[in-house]
């Protein structure tokens, strides 16, 4: 099983959204069974699961304490992804999904605001030794803002080559407890989606071969690999 967390201590980063659509692409793509898990105290998926249709992907709440529990209990049903949603500014439900997960997505609004916020996320994968990728979100198409925060952010580490821009569909999607892969399965927001999902998947899978051919530490939690010192924010996975 693999394990994917959506982190970022800033919030209105998009976290939600994202590990929403990311869970549904996943299914849609053969990975499934995948389910989501909201570390959120406030439960922000539940309303977008509670008004959804489609059977998967699986969801529920969760907490610190259950956390890990709830991971082992979702390997032995046979999910084969599970998508964490983290809360903004709860530095200990972060740090328990970033420990527990393969791989953190880190969304990211090109502003100063989301610049500044981001380097307390960061601090949190340094700390477990886990891989993040950047994901520039809620991106204005031609913007000289967009480039910049991803070159500001390749400083830190990984960005993504796809950029999610600002498209109203995807919150409209959502409050039906849809995507807009499955609203508009042709439109510029879905192919987003779909793009940025492979490269998701592509980490991830490059994760897991490392694990396998490289001894790790034990208790690193669910296939992860420590990075050696200073290793971080650097791109280590080719």
């Amino acid at each position: 099983m693999r394990v994917l967390a959506v982190a970022s201590q800033k919030g209105g980063s998009g976290k939600t959204t994202l590990a929403g659509h990311l869970a549904v692409q996943a299914e849609r793509a053969g990975l499934g069974p995948v389910a989501l898990l909201d570390l959120d105290p406030h439960g922000t998926l539940a309303p977008w699961a509670a008004a959804r249709t489609a059977p998967s992907p699986s969801f529920s709440a969760t907490g610190v304490t259950r956390l890990a529990p709830d991971l082992d209990a979702l390997r032995e049903q046979g999910v084969r992804l599970v998508v964490i949603d983290t809360p903004p500014a709860l530095t200990v439900a972060i740090q328990a999904a970033i420990h527990l997960a393969e791989l953190i997505v880190v969304p990211t609004r090109p502003s100063p605001h989301d610049l500044h916020a981001v380097g307390g996320t960061v601090e949190l994968c340094e700390r477990s030794g886990k891989p993040l990728l950047f994901v520039v979100n809620a991106a204005i198409a031609g913007a000289a803002i967009t480039a910049d925060t991803a070159i500001a952010l390749s400083q830190h580490g990984t960005v993504a080559a796809v950029t999610l821009h600002q498209h109203t569909e995807f919150a409209t999607a959502m409050a039906d407890g849809r995507t807009v892969i499955e609203t508009d399965p042709d439109g510029a927001a879905a192919g987003e989606i779909v793009a940025l999902w492979t490269q998701v998947f592509d980490r991830l899978e490059k994760n897991f071969r490392r694990t396998v051919f490289t001894t790790s530490t034990p208790g690193g939690g669910y296939g992860a690999v420590r990075a050696t010192a200073h290793s971080f924010g650097r791109r280590v996975l080719t």
